[in-house]
């Protein structure tokens, strides 16, 4: 017996992402090249640094949101589930991205340490300063959608981050205006390279755990397999699994001895709803198995 509930419409959910998604590139977009001129006339390894980040932080952009766009794609015959996994690769590969510009930015800041230029501070307060408006108000527009959702999650870490460092940038530039200590440029660098590190590594390891089809994060197992054992006529559940179909819909399979097929489908229906109101879980594949030890593997009987 199969159940689905496909009574949930995301059409408004990428309409509104959509728009987030393009005006939060447009932004990045202008101020990377804002950012990277005046890092290069100012010779600040801070602010390149942060303009190659937010190069990847555009890059990672287009990614999650061409993602999200086709997990809104209708299924096929070949892709009976649509193209919703596109979202959970769409994590995994800005997070990966996230990654490798912390150990470009940390080998460039640690050659800069021994080797110190001279920074124009202004400049890289007032660029910097920018950043902080531009990336916070960038932040806000997936504060909501990032609750629920690793991709938008992704995105929503992404400008965090560069808000944070924007903040650091601005720091590092006043104390550059007012003391001679060049280190403190390429010091930042290494926070930057830091605090991309710390917000990137929880989401790495989640999308990993998504691409794998492990179960999503904030569902116990345990406690849905009492749930399905709490409905009436149903001895025991077995064979359960749980698994991500994108960043924001999950799936379960599951065998339940239930030896009286009287209400069966009033039974379907409730799990169905159980499923959905308690665990966020919408895509439920139930199989009856009238006996205890009906079940074709005897070590999950």
């Amino acid at each position: 017996m199969h159940s689905h509930d496909h009574g949930h419409d995301h059409s408004h959910h990428f309409d509104t992402h959509n728009r987030s998604f393009a005006i939060a590139v447009l932004l990045n977009v202008l101020f990377v090249v804002i950012e990277a001129v005046y890092g290069l006339l100012s010779g600040s390894l801070a602010l390149l640094a942060d303009a190659g980040h937010n190069l990847s932080d555009v890059l990672g952009l287009i990614m999650a949101w061409v993602a999200s766009w086709l997990a809104g794609r209708a299924a096929t015959d070949s892709k009976t589930y649509g193209l919703k996994k596109t979202t959970i690769l769409a994590a995994l590969f800005n997070a990966l991205i996230l990654i490798a510009a912390v150990g470009g930015i940390t080998w460039e800041a640690l050659q800069r340490l021994t080797n110190p230029a001279d920074v124009a501070g202004l400049t890289v307060v007032v660029v910097a300063g920018i950043g902080v408006l531009i990336n916070g108000a960038t932040m806000m527009l997936f504060v909501k959608g990032q609750k629920g959702d690793i991709n938008i999650r992704g995105a929503f870490l992404h400008m965090a981050a560069d808000t944070a460092v924007s903040v650091g940038v601005v720091i590092s530039g006043i104390v550059l205006m007012f003391t001679n200590l060049a280190w403190i440029d390429p010091m930042v660098s290494l926070i930057i390279a830091a605090v991309i590190f710390a917000g990137t590594w929880q989401l790495l390891k989640e999308s990993v755990n998504l691409a794998v089809d492990a179960v999503p994060k904030g569902i116990n197992p345990a406690a849905v397999r009492e749930r399905l054992e709490s409905l009436p006529g149903v001895h025991s559940a077995h064979h359960l699994h749980i698994w991500a179909l994108s960043t924001t819909e999950n799936a379960l399979t599951v065998h339940l001895v239930k030896p009286d097929p009287l209400d069966d489908d009033r039974t379907i229906n409730d799990a169905s709803a159980l499923l959905a109101r308690e665990f966020n879980i919408l895509h439920t594949t139930i199989q009856w198995e009238r006996g205890d030890c009906e079940c074709p593997t005897e070590n999950h009987c």
